[in-house]
């Protein structure tokens, strides 16, 4: 990619063997795209770019569904109010595909964040909903074919969230969120989300850092240790 990008994110698709990049290309109007990349030694490739959204697209978060084989991208479509929009990419060879657009909340969502959970073959999105004063929430979608359907929003923090980042742990099969809570003098903080069927419900939020964590956070699953890592 030779012009400027912004709200980079990353995904590798197992079955294919393939890493597939999405971000906002600046040489092209801020569109939403997609690309594909193959691992070769120290080195990769890449094949053409794609277009997933023809509009201005930030907050970009990408899974990858290995039951169905299927990228999906969230990302806030700014040239629709903002709504918070999914959208599911099939790889082939150097390529992605992908089918239609789903809005999953329609109002303007922020800090958008995904995680597969594996378990029950769900995506869970997780995101600052505008339309709700700004509280952080969750919804479950479901994969099927080139689409994807969603249950009802569950607020996860009643409070304005910021920073949301999100990782599935496989051991104990639960979707951990953490996020910079406003409400309570900007402390980092965390939440376990529990999945079931088509919605998701939650434990009690627990500070991980009782100073202002603003900017960037990131938290992953170690599936050696058994633990969760936030940074």
């Amino acid at each position: 990619q030779s012009d400027l990008t912004g709200v980079d994110d990353l995904v590798y698709d197992s079955t294919n063997n393939k890493v597939i990049i999405g971000y906002r290309d600046y040489g092209n109007n801020y569109y939403g795209t997609a690309i594909v990349g193959t691992v070769s030694g120290t080195s990769i490739s890449f094949g053409s770019e794609v277009v997933f959204e023809s509009a201005t697209t930030t907050n970009i978060s990408s899974v990858y569904d290995p039951t169905n084989g299927k990228v999906v991208i969230a990302y806030r479509d700014s040239d629709n109010s903002g709504y918070g929009t999914a959208i599911v990419g099939t790889v082939s060879g150097t390529s992605i595909s992908f089918g239609s657009e789903v809005v999953f909340d329609s109002a303007g969502s922020l800090y958008i964040a995904a995680a597969y959970d594996s378990a029950n073959q769900k995506v869970v999105i997780t995101y600052r909903d505008g339309g709700n004063s700004d509280y952080g929430t969750a919804i479950v979608g479901t994969v099927s074919g080139t689409s994807i359907s969603f249950g009802s929003e569950v607020v996860f923090e009643s409070d304005v969230s910021q920073y949301i980042s999100a990782a599935y742990d496989s051991t104990n099969q639960k979707v951990v969120i953490a996020y910079q809570d406003a409400g309570n003098s900007n402390y980092g903080t965390a939440v376990v989300g529990t999945v079931s069927g088509t919605s998701i419900s939650f434990g009690s939020a627990v500070v991980f850092e009782s100073n202002s964590t603003a900017g960037h956070m990131s938290v992953i699953y170690d599936s050696t240790n058994n633990k969760v890592v936030i940074a």
